[in-house]
């Protein structure tokens, strides 16, 4: 039987936009965050994040470095009673410094293969999934999936108060 997700973009949306973060001392989770995380997660979603990380193809931070960030985020939330069903990034940019990650791909935000790939591993309905973010990007690779729409600073003002909305349908 697949599932519902609810498929997050991760700066601005679950924690403070910094660009480019670094460090996990950096994390600061948005207010309203983990109220709104357990309020989707009552409902029956599986939370996922999903990220481009393009810092990473530029070279100012490794993947090593991602890993710790994304370890402290699963920790502040575990600690606060929320369990994420996964994270999945993008490290690639065309213009990246590292040419490993230097190039276009499938799974950069507003392209879909970041939920794409999600919605496989995790046997996810996307049709019955909601993706929230707080750029157009977000919501482009939502609609471009399948999934329903939220679009944080237009639909909703945080994960909390989009709970409350009517995710918009897809098509």
């Amino acid at each position: 039987m697949k599932r519902r997700a609810l498929f997050l973009d991760r700066d601005g949306t679950i924690i403070r936009n910094r660009p480019y973060l670094d460090t996990p001392a950096g994390i600061k989770l948005l207010p309203n965050a983990v109220r709104g995380l357990k309020a989707w997660i009552r409902a029956g979603y599986v939370p996922i994040v999903v990220t481009n990380q393009s810092g990473i193809a530029r070279g100012l931070f490794t993947r090593r470095r991602l890993d710790e960030i994304h370890r402290k985020l699963k920790a502040l939330l575990r600690a606060r009673g929320v369990e994420l069903g996964g994270i999945y990034f993008c490290p690639h940019h065309p213009e990246g410094k590292v040419r490993r990650f230097s190039r276009k791909c499938g799974c950069r935000k507003p392209k879909p293969g970041l939920l794409r790939r999600a919605a496989r591993e995790r046997k996810i309905d996307l049709r019955a999934s909601v993706t929230i973010g707080d750029s157009a990007t977000d919501v482009a690779a939502g609609r471009a999936a399948g999934t329903r729409t939220i679009q944080l600073g237009v639909d909703a003002k945080d994960l909390l108060a989009a709970f409350g909305k009517r995710p918009t349908d897809n098509g």
